[in-house]
């Protein structure tokens, strides 16, 4: 490598720990379609030095080979683009050089590197686009899995997991530290949002939630004494029982319908929602049933939840076949589209004046069409 390339990547690496010095989350697109990883800071108060700083949540991952629903007759899909991460061990490469980009995970003396980086895995769906078994039986067995009752059900009738954890339903007024599950830290909790009339579940959500932000109102800390999945004896810090506000990712590949986000206006206390993965494209079957929601409802869930960052997600055209495939329809939308849309769609009004009126509600959103392999702090 010669100078300039040299001189060139010392300031690529140092503007890369200057950003991760911040301590925020960080969202990694693992494929082009639904698969995430997670990357939350843990509290100041919550790193012992040298140790991990960060609490790696793996979200429906998929990486290589088919999938198949119902039977290969009926619905088969294969990634039309080559996923950037393609093990479970190159998910815990990639968080490994975060680690060691960010300071942390330095083995000193009597300190050994843990086997995996994984902290937890959560499951949307139990269709095998979200739960595919070939990649999770990549996972280490000690990783507390947390998944849909149905998609929970499949992963034990594996016996590969110690911990299958079915996500709960997060309801009005809830306080979202009742949700934090053991194996979890206190500070974060992993549950769901489900929609009326949807009993199977399709259009829900996953909700992800985390009180590590130094900003916001946090209650005083009670030190208590837990081992970590990994053993490790690592001190976890729970709250009194006044108020702490938190952050919150929600994910809903299939789109959750906008009138089922009343439990995080509500919560209390308050929840801040940082990213909101919802995609743009509109997929049915024929005229029958909307399976993917797409731009319209998600622009109306984030007129709702006011999201810092709306990531679009599952928008892969795969490759496929079966019986299925026959009726399947895709309008692809852009968020551009879809403010026209909606602006089109209110009667007895001055369209041009609407669209600029939304145009305004998006100024502080940051839309992002993470593609494949690509990464990003959540500021």
């Amino acid at each position: 490598m010669d100078a300039p390339s040299i001189q060139l990547h010392l300031e690529l690496r140092d503007t890369v720990v200057k950003a991760l010095a911040t301590r925020r989350p960080i969202l990694h697109h693992l494929n082009a379609d639904t698969s995430w990883l997670l990357q939350i800071p843990r509290p100041a108060n919550a790193v012992k030095h040298g140790s991990r700083i960060y609490y790696n949540v793996l979200i429906d991952p998929w990486f290589v080979g088919g999938q198949s629903d119902v039977g290969k007759w009926f619905s088969q899909q294969w990634h039309a683009t080559e996923s950037a991460v393609k093990s479970i061990a190159e998910v815990d490469e990639l968080a490994r050089q975060v680690e060691i980009l960010a300071g942390g995970l330095r083995l000193g003396k009597g300190r050994s590197e843990p086997e995996t980086l994984v902290d937890a895995v959560a499951i949307s769906h139990e269709f095998t686009d979200h739960c595919h078994k070939e990649t999770l039986l990549e996972v280490h067995r000690d990783v507390p899995v947390f998944a849909t009752e149905q998609a929970a059900n499949l992963v034990s009738s594996w016996h590969h997991f110690r911990t299958v954890i079915t996500t709960p339903t997060f309801l009005d007024d809830a306080d979202w530290r009742t949700y934090s599950l053991s194996p979890l830290p206190s500070w974060l909790s992993i549950s769901r949002l489900t929609a009326a009339g949807d009993s199977l579940f399709y259009h829900s959500a996953l909700l992800i939630t985390f009180a590590t932000h130094p900003f916001l109102s946090h209650a005083t800390p009670k030190k208590r004494s837990s081992l970590s999945i990994h053993g490790d004896g690592v001190e976890d810090f729970s709250s009194s029982t006044s108020g702490e506000e938190a952050e919150c990712v929600i994910y809903t590949p299939h789109g959750i319908p906008h009138t089922a986000l009343t439990p995080i206006a509500q919560a209390d206390p308050p929840l801040h929602t940082l990213a909101f993965l919802h995609g743009l494209h509109d997929v049915s079957i024929s005229a029958a049933q909307q399976l993917n929601l797409g731009a319209k409802n998600g622009l109306r869930a984030q007129r709702i939840l006011k999201a810092k960052y709306w990531v679009a997600t599952h928008d892969e055209v795969k490759k496929g076949g079966g019986f299925i495939s026959w009726f399947l329809q895709r309008k692809i939308w852009t968020l551009e589209d879809a403010l026209k849309a909606a602006a089109a769609d209110l009667d007895g009004e001055d369209a041009h004046m609407h669209r600029h009126r939304h145009d305004d509600e998006f100024e502080d959103v940051h839309f992002q069409d993470m593609r494949n392999g690509e990464s990003r702090i959540l500021e």
